[in-house]
């Protein structure tokens, strides 16, 4: 099996990871938390987080040459459940401008902590690209 790293270059430079690998037609997606392009975690609540770290997210599979609607999983790891909740809303709506209405499996896993101290979320997935 073939695979290629996915590092795009509007991504923070990553050392000791990589924010994807394509192997074959399927995309690995690594954990993306907010952090914007100045390595820095973007400001505001869950909200504006889960905004820029699915961007980030997005970015990479497109990158590899896939949609939104090729996402076949992701899981989203959070520091405050309830806070995401009382925001479902919003970040539903979020979702659907960023990918549509095409769903994922999806699972929300709670965690005490992430690598940066100031992120609440952290987003990855799998993606499989069909012949287009």
């Amino acid at each position: 099996m073939s695979h290629k790293t996915i590092n795009p270059a509007s991504l923070p430079k990553p050392s000791g990871y990589a924010h994807g690998v394509l192997a074959d037609n399927t995309v690995f997606l690594g954990g993306q938390t907010a952090l914007d392009k100045n390595m820095k975690i973007v400001p505001g609540g869950i909200v504006e987080q889960f905004t820029q770290a699915f961007s980030n997210v997005l970015t990479t599979l497109r990158e590899a040459g896939g949609q939104p609607e090729d996402l076949v999983t992701v899981t989203i790891y959070l520091t405050d459940v309830d806070d995401y909740m009382a925001n479902g809303r919003e970040i539903g709506r979020i979702w659907r401008e960023m990918a549509g209405t095409e769903y994922p499996a999806m699972a929300g896993i709670g965690v005490t902590r992430l690598w940066q101290k100031e992120a609440m979320i952290e987003i990855q997935g799998i993606a499989v690209i069909p012949q287009r």
